[in-house]
């Protein structure tokens, strides 16, 4: 009974630290979205300039994920708004994968 326990608690504790980093990075991009998007200065910057501070931003968190050419950008009523769509795959074991689709706004 102890072993089997012993072994489920391992194996627990082996994916959760596959897993939180994946939703540590997703919280990290969402945060920069949210930064480069209520950036006062950037409100009526072109793409390039938008792009390029999310990939400072990135570069600070070390962000590999996403780059800048993956974000969507649009204007309602004179609010940015920043978007990405990615794809994280995990392997835990062999060919055992997880994938993680995330969806990524700043609003």
């Amino acid at each position: 009974g102890m072993l089997i326990g012993s072994i489920i608690l391992v194996l627990v504790a082996v994916v959760s630290m596959k897993i939180v980093p994946v939703y540590i990075d997703n919280a990290t991009i969402k945060k920069n979205l949210v930064a480069v998007a209520s950036d006062n200065s950037l409100q009526n910057a072109n793409a390039g300039q938008i792009r390029l501070a999310f990939t400072k931003r990135a570069q600070v968190d070390g962000i590999r994920v996403v780059s800048a050419k993956d974000i969507n950008i649009l204007r309602d009523k004179e609010k940015l708004i920043l978007s990405v769509a990615y794809t994280v795959e995990v392997p835990l074991i062999s060919n055992i994968s997880l994938k993680f689709d995330f969806d990524v706004t700043s609003d």
